[in-house]
């Protein structure tokens, strides 16, 4: 079953993929609520909508696609060992490897759901000379029944799997290497696009590439301008999904419709490749350019990078004499 979201006649629709045509929901019911529905029910209802398809029904590519989802939340892993190896060089600066403290456990950022793209967008992208791409698979949580998705344990977060997307974490470079400066994550050079789509693809069309120990087995590819980039497997990872959904749960919950990032592929963006290469090449995005994405079983997104919007300056921080504990002392005396 595929779960999808589109534009038609001025307004969002939420249904399901039928062959090649994309057909509605019955009773305004969102994709969310099928999501946290879970997904035996899903798997009725899609079943119900295909026996009784409309024959006029959009075709798929009559319509502009929109992110499968309105997510409660968004999280980004960083899961791929080879590609935290080589973004480490030319974001961070840093040589010799992976940093030991990241196989201890998975790492992730909180990314902005309001900016979600679908396939066929633009990207509007901040003033930036390094505009990156980053291949990636989403999972999206389900509901489960009697579970409110708190402390899972693993077998537990499995079940929580609803289904997969593909997920393209836009990034601004320069701002991103600049902002983690301060210890905290990036944000504006991150949170102005993140692509999903073209749909949800659910868990059970793809169950026979699971692994014993939990990893899913679909190739990845991305290229710009027709022309391919990168290629990995996301059976590389080096957690499982489920393992990656018990981490975000841990003392905290996660629900249904949040999407957790995969984090990038093996080779899966331009500044991994800056850092293996050590120069701008393949060179970054520019407007006009091209980015496809495509992940065995679950479809391919494209999206064209379109001009960057100059926004209002913010001022910088005022600089004081003496430190803030200093002052308060003198302020007290």
């Amino acid at each position: 079953m595929r779960l999808a979201r589109w534009l038609q006649d001025g307004r969002a629709h939420d249904g399901i993929v039928v062959g090649e045509r994309l057909v509605d929901l019955p009773g305004g019911a969102t994709t969310l609520d099928v999501i946290r529905d879970g997904l035996d029910r899903a798997r009725e209802l899609g079943e119900r909508l295909a026996a009784s398809a409309p024959t006029n029904a959009p075709a798929i590519g009559s319509v502009p696609l929109l992110a499968p989802v309105v997510p409660p939340s968004v999280r980004d892993f960083v899961a791929f060992e080879e590609h935290v190896e080589g973004i480490a060089v030319s974001v961070d600066g840093r040589v010799g490897g992976v940093e030991p403290v990241w196989y201890e456990a998975p790492r992730f950022y909180f990314t902005n759901p309001h900016s979600l793209l679908g396939s066929g967008e633009a990207v509007v992208p901040p003033a930036t000379e390094r505009l990156d791409f980053e291949l990636e698979v989403g999972a999206v949580i389900g509901g489960v029944e009697g579970s409110d998705g708190r402390s899972l344990t693993s077998e537990e977060a499995q079940d929580h799997l609803f289904g997969f997307t593909i997920f393209n974490d836009w990034s601004a470079r320069d701002l991103q290497s600049r902002e983690q400066r301060v210890p905290l994550g990036p944000c504006k050079g991150k949170d102005f696009g993140t692509t999903l789509g073209p749909w949800i693809t659910t868990v059970d069309e793809v169950a026979d590439r699971f692994d014993g120990d939990g990893f899913l087995d679909l190739e990845m590819t991305v290229a710009v301008n027709g022309t391919e980039i990168g290629q990995d497997t996301l059976a590389d990872m080096g957690w499982p999904f489920r393992d990656l959904v018990a981490y975000a749960s841990r003392n905290s919950r996660v629900v249904p419709g949040d999407v957790l990032g995969s984090g990038t592929a093996g080779s899966g963006c331009l500044g991994e490749l800056w850092g293996r290469n050590g120069g701008l090449m393949p060179p970054p995005l520019q407007p006009g350019d091209e980015v496809v994405m495509t992940v065995e079983r679950l479809g391919s997104i494209a999206n064209r990078v379109g001009e960057p919007i100059q926004v209002p300056l913010i001022p910088t921080a005022r600089r004081r004499p003496g430190s803030p504990a200093a002052r308060r002392r003198a302020a007290a005396s």
